[in-house]
């Protein structure tokens, strides 16, 4: 054990690939390990839109069983300087095989926001999904997923899935920068 870390960081991301007893499941959000850039569109209720700089790092994490990230916006690569953050937040998913589902966790200090949601695939989409505090169902999904892209959208609806309405998109591209 002595030649062993302890560290905490050894301890959380200590593995480079998904435990044994559950690696083909654990493929679904770990084809997105590694660092990620693009960009963020939100769009307001009102029809407002900002843009920013994006970055998103995925990892393995609790030995394997989870897959952790952090979304940061803006960029720390691009951004301007003396500009806050907008958004630094971690998600940790966890694959549950009692229930063949994921369960997920968000959390952004710098908006004060959390979230727990569900998560699994859809053909060869993932859709996240949770009901807010006011009763919306809120869903954030991974589409266009390619080895070197995707396209990921917050969308909420409020009438049952009969209408949504897009909250947010981001699109990234893995980092090809050191």
């Amino acid at each position: 054990m002595a030649s062993q870390s302890l560290s905490f960081i050894d301890a959380l991301c200590g593995t480079d690939g998904p435990a044994r007893d559950r690696a083909d499941k654990m493929l679904l959000y770990g084809q997105f390990v590694g660092a990620w850039d693009g960009t963020l569109t939100r769009h307001g209720a009102n029809g407002d839109r900002f843009d920013s700089s994006a970055e998103v790092h995925f990892g393995w994490a609790l030995e394997g069983r989870a897959i952790q990230d952090v979304w940061i916006v803006p960029s720390r690569v691009d951004r301007p300087p003396g500009e806050a953050d907008r958004m630094y937040g971690t998600t940790l998913r966890v694959y549950d095989p009692r229930h063949d589902n994921w369960e997920i966790t968000f959390i952004d200090p710098v908006r004060q926001k959390r979230d727990r949601m569900t998560g699994r695939q859809v053909g060869p989409d993932i859709i996240q999904e949770y009901r807010s505090a006011t009763g919306t169902i809120c869903q954030w999904c991974f589409f266009e997923i390619e080895a070197n892209s995707f396209h990921w959208v917050s969308r909420e609806s409020a009438d049952e899935c009969k209408t949504w309405r897009l909250t947010a998109e981001f699109y990234l591209k893995r980092r090809t920068r050191p």
